[in-house]
């Protein structure tokens, strides 16, 4: 368990596949010792991780795990990871309202680190709605607390929102910060993010290969949302190009991307592009997943992964009957019935 804080430096190393084993190491480690005090802390970890992998359900999975973990042992629950989901959503009441609770908070405990998440998630949250003036504020705010991992998110934040509004000496400044951290990572997250970050400050020919480049190499991690992002901007970029039909290409694959994890601004974003290019299309509803209450999608989880009822019962603290009753709502609302269908299905969604 002493390795948990690499949960942490992981992402400040950009190195995906280790945040990856570590948190999910983390989970099995505190699962397998009862340590409840520690579990909520790894099960967020993970959560923030699923964020990223545009695993939303999963994500909100574990972070409802945490918070009755929580509960059950007379702790507070932990809403970081809560806000960013709900910024990454694109649900604005609800996002803006856990920001604000996390900003009260963490101001009253002189909380920098969280002070800094909460204004990442601010400028995720606008960025996705398309709102770069409220982005650009969020993401400067964001980027005065210099701590482990978020910054550099930031930082990458800062330089699409000001692209967008007119800051381009900001943005080049914070492409400059951001490249001294993603060259010296050399991951494919890392490097992606910085292709994708440069060419939203360029033209002609160089910006359409750094997009990409961009493209490319976050398709060869983990982090789906930022893969998806990167064909939004480039579908964007070669509309304004003229270039319609190239920019359908990778529009319709922001769109189906960001509608599969419930990116629900993003996904609105490449809609109102594609109509810009004369396609019309239907805006999203809820995937089949969506029928699910959030302990329906963790027994579901659990259940596919090959988990007993007991074991299930053990893992969520309810009884094996509970359970069990939950897997056959799961069933009948995702019409299947067994395990084996249901691992089949949650593998296509």
């Amino acid at each position: 368990m002493g390795w948990l804080p690499l949960a942490s430096i992981a992402p400040e190393l950009w190195d995906d596949a280790t945040w990856h084993e570590v948190t999910a190491r983390a989970v099995e480690l505190a699962r397998e010792a009862g340590a409840l005090a520690v579990l909520p802390i790894a099960l967020t970890y993970r959560a923030a991780m699923h964020v990223l992998a545009g695993e939303f359900g999963t994500a909100a999975g574990l972070i409802e795990e945490a918070n009755a973990i929580r509960a059950a042992t007379g702790n507070a629950s932990l809403g970081y990871i809560s806000m960013v989901l709900a910024a990454w959503q694109g649900e604005q009441t609800r996002a803006l309202e856990l920001i604000d609770a996390v900003i009260q908070d963490a101001t009253a405990r002189d909380a920098g680190r969280v002070l800094g998440l909460a204004w990442y998630a601010t400028a995720v949250l606008h960025n996705g709605l398309g709102s770069y003036e409220a982005a650009l504020a969020g993401a400067r705010r964001a980027c005065e607390y210099e701590d482990l991992g978020f910054f550099a998110w930031s930082l990458a934040e800062l330089v699409e929102a000001g692209a967008r509004s007119g800051a381009s000496h900001e943005a080049s400044a914070a492409l400059l910060q951001l490249g001294e951290r993603t060259r010296a990572a050399g991951s494919e997250w890392a490097l992606g993010i910085l292709a994708r970050s440069r060419a939203l400050l360029s033209d002609g020919p160089g910006a359409d290969t750094l997009y990409q480049e961009a493209i490319d190499r976050l398709g060869r991690c983990r982090m789906a949302v930022h893969l998806a992002r990167a064909h939004l901007l480039y579908g964007e970029w070669l509309r304004r190009q003229q270039r319609r039909v190239e920019a359908r290409e990778h529009l319709r694959a922001a769109h189906d991307m960001f509608g599969r994890f419930g990116a629900a601004a993003f996904a609105e974003r490449a809609r109102r592009e594609l109509q810009a290019t004369g396609e019309t299309v239907r805006k999203r509803t809820m995937d089949t997943r969506g029928t699910l209450t959030v302990q329906e999608a963790q027994v579901a989880r659990l259940a596919a992964e090959g988990h007993t009822n007991p074991e299930i019962g053990a893992r969520l603290f309810i009884s094996p009957r509970t359970a069990e009753y939950h897997l056959h709502k799961v069933f009948s609302k995702l019409g299947v019935s067994s395990r084996r269908q249901l691992r089949h299905h949650l593998a296509l969604a």
